[in-house]
């Protein structure tokens, strides 16, 4: 028997709860993990909330992203056993999937041996953050030295990503946020430039960083009216990623800048890139890589036991971290 979370309806944090369920030995192609750590994603609250691209049907579980160690192997598994440490890829169904809980089953495909340097923390912490920036970023825009990219709401964890990442290949990552209070701290994780939205004249900003030539790379995960703006700070030929709808306003399409320097507006979502075994391999080698030469790392904002998920996922929908907030079973 295992504790795990689940919510009997959609609704706000108060909706989670723990129950006393058995987790069943795992099938053909499946593992079960001992779970040490949890990375939370804004994916989670909006699935709980009903607001993901998956709709729940309550009793549901949730949570993509676990570390811990291997309990047990299902049949036709090749390359992991019991004992191994591991973490896993979002790849797959909450619903059917979720991690959120001290064991957990879950398709082998989604699991993996992370580098052993890494915390168990730091191992929740990886695959949704890496793998989302890296598919957009490398695999799709090809970022290399030279560009600049726009990172809207970079203080969140896959923003931190993104933000390393650029830095890994030589690009100009320039870190968007609503308010002038995470500035300091956006510089500090490594962005060469902060714009306060709220406070700063953003396409001003970025055609003073840019000498007047704009961004070639925006990864968005808001959407609504700021769209117009990231399209004015664009290069011609520019791309535009949108992975998010976080915003509750329409997102217009910005026609004037789309044609006249003849953007592309591209929905990203890291399923894209998982769903493709040799992509999907290639961006955790690349992450992999990274991970173990020091040019990316983790950025914890906070930690929860499992007892205050609630709670976690309150601070989650607070918007006051800076990283990853991960929750210790």
């Amino acid at each position: 028997m295992a504790q795990v979370v689940r919510f009997h309806r959609i609704g706000g944090p108060e909706v989670l709860q723990i129950d006393t369920l058995d987790v069943p030995a795992p099938g053909v192609g499946e593992v079960r993990i001992q779970v040490k750590a949890l990375g939370l994603n804004r994916a989670e609250a909006m699935f709980r909330s009903g607001h993901y691209l998956e709709t729940p049907v309550p009793p549901s579980k949730l949570g993509y992203e676990a570390a811990g160690v291997v309990d047990a192997v299902g049949p036709g598994v090749i390359g992991l056993k019991k004992g191994d440490a591991v973490s896993t890829i979002p790849s797959f169904s909450q619903a059917a999937y979720g991690v959120y809980g001290d064991l957990a089953l879950l398709p082998a495909s989604a699991v993996v041996k992370h580098p052993i340097s890494l915390s168990w923390n730091e191992a929740a912490a990886v695959w949704m953050q890496y793998l989302t920036a890296y598919g957009a970023l490398i695999d799709i825009a090809k970022l290399t030295a030279g560009d600049t990219v726009l990172i809207p709401a970079a203080s969140s964890s896959v923003g931190i990503a993104a933000i390393q990442i650029a830095n890994r290949v030589g690009a100009a990552p320039i870190a968007l946020t609503r308010r002038p209070d995470k500035l300091k701290a956006l510089l500090g994780l490594g962005a060469l430039h902060a714009i306060a939205t709220e406070t700063q004249d953003l396409v001003a900003e970025v055609k003073k960083v840019t000498v007047g030539k704009g961004a070639r790379v925006v990864f968005d995960p808001v959407g609504g009216p700021t769209v117009v703006k990231l399209a004015a700070a664009m290069a011609p030929h520019g791309i535009l990623f949108q992975y998010g709808a976080l915003s509750t306003e329409p997102t217009p399409l910005p026609l004037w800048d789309l044609l006249a320097k003849t953007l592309t507006i591209r929905g990203y979502v890291l399923f894209e890139i998982v769903s493709d075994p040799a992509r999907r391999d290639s961006g955790v080698r690349w992450v992999v890589e990274g991970l173990e030469s020091g040019k990316l790392k983790p950025v914890i904002a906070k930690t929860f036991p499992l007892s205050e998920i609630v709670a976690a996922h309150r601070y989650l929908e607070s918007n006051q971290q800076i990283g990853k907030i991960v929750v210790t079973v």
